[in-house]
């Protein structure tokens, strides 16, 4: 045996691609974005002017997030 054909024996076949259609993946995506535009909004911006909750409850549950994602809140 030579070892061009070892090294076809070597190499394994890659698997089929599977192909998925977008009107699949549009509502998974659509989702993904309200929720990730949502808890931007709860995290970034939800207090002061921009408040749509009164009180700070909103503000201090998000408040490490908010840190560690570099907002600043004071």
């Amino acid at each position: 045996m030579s070892q061009a054909d070892m090294a076809r024996q070597a190499v394994p076949e890659a698997p089929p691609v599977r192909r998925v259609p977008v009107r699949e993946i549009l509502p998974w995506a659509v989702l993904a974005l309200v929720l990730g535009a949502a808890l931007l909004y709860f995290t970034g911006a939800e207090q002061g002017a921009t408040s749509l909750f009164g009180g700070t409850w909103v503000h201090e549950f998000t408040h490490d997030g908010r840190h560690l994602l570099g907002f600043p809140c004071h």
